[in-house]
């Protein structure tokens, strides 16, 4: 199979689609790849290292395109990449459709193979390539949290930690998955006073037993989130419906509880998010303010520290890039379930009911 690896192009995205390694492993089995010039550059690799596993480069995104029948990327393709997508192309990347009708629109027309990262699933749930991003976004949400707590980035001024003799920061983090684990685990590492909501009697359990002291556990609900995030410093909205829009836990309305300067991360945007006054930013202009609330909602956060970022979402990513290249996506899905769940727009027809009923799209149901 000839598999094409285009540079990102989204906003201060410096992550790409396959590591070098990933790449010596697609060779290896006897495939093409045609990486574009530069396309690693942002996590350090060069097209030499390329070259060396034996990848050819090419200079221009349109020649990836052309030649590929399959695209390993990282983000969804924007509106410039729509028309070099051709019929019957297999892309392999991150979609989260639910978040865009204009995206989901577009790969319908193009009757290409979208097979996104966020909803391969397996037989337990968990989300093998969409776990190792989540672990990045969530540790990041500490991070970015804490820094724009501070005063000059328009927060309310507070050390995450605190210090002896003054009270550490309180946070609140709303979703007890990958995302709000990591970002607690961070968060108590610092020092914070952290409170994690989650549905999940289960979850919550599981979380009081692994967690330090500084972290309690409420369960999730309209009532509690409310009564908690009235005192907090730092809310991290940390909520995953998998391949559907993620709900609205803090409204607009109550924004009006939070204190000036309260910080607001959204890493549920790819989805919607979960703040009902989200909208997505980018790395170069991150946050913008709501009644005196300070909201972070950077669609790609992975993105920032693409040297651990590529190469946590290559280890992932590469074993499914190999069933997918050596079978071809259909025998591939129709042996490895997982992988099946990943299918989202097959040739025109949404084929993952979320996506579809997200924008109250027609949906076909997979016959295979």
């Amino acid at each position: 199979m000839k598999i094409g690896i285009p540079k990102e192009i989204k906003d201060s995205e410096y992550r790409v689609g396959m590591t070098p390694s990933g790449v010596l492993t697609l060779v290896e089995n006897n495939h093409d790849v045609f990486v574009q010039s530069g396309a690693g550059l942002g996590s350090r690799f060069s097209d030499d290292d390329y070259r060396v596993v034996g990848a050819k480069i090419l200079n221009t995104i349109e020649e990836v395109y052309d030649i590929s029948d399959m695209i390993i990327k990282v983000k969804e393709p924007l509106k410039k990449e729509y028309s070099l997508i051709k019929k019957g192309q297999i892309i392999y990347t991150f979609f989260h459709f639910a978040s865009s009708k204009k995206l989901t629109q577009a790969m319908i027309d193009s009757n290409s193979i979208c097979i996104a990262y966020e909803t391969v699933e397996n037989s337990d749930g968990s989300l093998p390539l969409l776990t190792p991003m989540s672990e990045v976004a969530g540790r990041m949400a500490a991070q970015q949290g804490a820094k724009f707590l501070e005063k000059h980035q328009n927060g309310c001024g507070i050390l995450l930690g605190g210090i002896p003799g003054v009270s550490p920061a309180k946070a609140v983090v709303i979703g007890g998955g990958v995302v709000g684990t990591q970002s607690a685990k961070m968060l108590s590492g610092l020092g914070a006073d952290v409170t994690i909501l989650d549905i999940s009697l289960e979850r919550l359990r599981e979380l009081e037993d692994i967690m330090p002291k500084n972290v309690k556990t409420k369960f999730s609900n309209h009532y509690n989130i409310k009564k908690c995030i009235k005192n907090a410093h730092l809310v991290i909205g940390a909520v995953l419906l998998p391949g559907a829009k993620a709900p609205n836990l803090i409204t607009k309305e109550m924004l009006k509880d939070l204190e000036k300067g309260t910080v607001l991360v959204d890493v549920a945007v790819d989805q919607g998010g979960c703040f009902e006054t989200t909208k997505p930013t980018t790395h170069s202009d991150p946050t913008y303010i709501i009644d005196d609330v300070l909201h972070y909602s950077v669609a790609n956060m992975p993105g920032a520290v693409p040297m651990t970022s590529t190469e946590g979402l290559t280890n992932a990513t590469i074993y499914y890039a190999i069933e997918i290249a050596n079978k071809g996506w259909k025998q591939a899905c129709i042996e490895n379930n997982p992988l099946k769940k990943g299918l989202n727009i097959i040739g025109g027809d949404v084929v993952y009911q979320a996506v579809a009923e997200a924008f109250n799209m027609e949906y076909t149901k997979l016959d295979f």
